[in-house]
């Protein structure tokens, strides 16, 4: 079982953080040099029907292998033991992921045009950044790079 759900985190995590590469390396700088919302909208469209499905095989797979890995909740926020820093960081991120996601939902995204479309790169940025911490960390509870 703890591979199958390894493996759908994995999945998550490549579509997820793949998608937001493309986002700000690919089409981000071209959105931003034709200041054209459209053409972001219809990214971001067509992601979201694969990326949130992921985020939330990511969040659910997530959760399962901490429980196995770390079975006393309590000890998620801890920080007292190698593993438990590993499962804390990965929930922090999810956080600042959560407030940039729902402020750019119900601030930015709703109001898209020319000219916040550099309030939204604000947001696009960031989670790009934190989706790349996330598979760091993540790989670290095979390498021991954070501890």
């Amino acid at each position: 079982m703890f591979d199958i759900l390894l493996l759908l985190h994995l999945l998550g995590a490549t579509i997820w953080t793949g998608g937001h590469l493309v986002l700000s390396l690919v089409v981000l700088p071209g959105v931003l040099r034709r200041r054209s919302a459209g053409e972001l909208l219809r990214f971001e469209s067509g992601y979201e029907k694969i990326g949130i499905p992921a985020l939330l095989v990511q969040v659910i797979t997530g959760i399962m292998l901490a429980w196995r890995m770390v079975p006393d909740v309590a000890r998620w926020f801890s920080f007292d033991g190698s593993v438990s820093q590993l499962v804390g960081i990965k929930l922090l991120l999810l956080l600042v992921t959560a407030v940039f996601a729902v402020d750019a939902r119900l601030r930015i995204i709703p109001n898209l045009s020319e000219n916040n479309l550099v309030a939204l790169a604000w947001h696009v940025i960031p989670v790009t950044i934190i989706s790349v911490l996330f598979v760091i960390v993540g790989v670290s509870f095979r390498t021991g790079w954070f501890y």
